[in-house]
């Protein structure tokens, strides 16, 4: 947050100086998602709940916003292993409203927010927690043949890698 602020800054005082029409109409576009950001990021600093399975458990994502946000998504990976149905061990993530075409008219929208990524996110670890439909076939089939060595592996994979 402290870089886009001071970028935010820099880009304040490139205003009142004479940049040629190109620069500025890209510093212009790449301050209001910044603009966007700063005041997102701010909404984001409450804590968030935990519970069931991944209680306990730091868990670290990446997220890459790109020049055209809000109109697409932002990328998201999480950096942390994890033993989960819906995220694989090496980072990719099945959240619906992180594809810029969904089928079921649950995907990105202009009118979502890093907020509703974050809520997303967290909403992985608790209710949107989907075995049904996995990307780690191999976490959900281990859930569904034995719940409590699969809890088992996910403390595991919690003291190993999310403290």
């Amino acid at each position: 947050m402290l870089t886009l602020a001071s970028k935010l800054k820099r880009d304040d005082g490139l205003k009142g100086s004479r940049a040629s029409p190109a620069a500025s109409d890209s510093t212009r576009r790449v301050s209001v998602r910044d603009r966007l950001l700063v005041k997102e990021v701010a909404e984001l600093e409450a804590n968030l709940p935990y519970e069931g399975y991944y209680q306990g458990g730091k868990f670290q994502f990446e997220t890459e916003v790109p020049d055209a946000y809000n109109m697409v998504p932002p990328k998201v990976k999480c950096l942390t292993r994890i033993w989960h149905p819906n995220i694989t061990e090496t980072g990719e993530i099945c959240l619906s409203l992180l594809r810029e075409h969904s089928i079921d008219g649950t995907g990105w929208a202009p009118t979502r927010t890093l907020k509703d990524v974050v809520w997303g996110l967290n909403s992985l670890f608790t209710d949107l927690l989907n075995f049904d439909d996995p990307l780690n076939i191999e976490a959900a089939e281990h859930h569904l043949r034995d719940k409590e060595d699969f809890r088992s592996k996910v403390e595991d994979y919690i003291k190993r890698f999310a403290r």
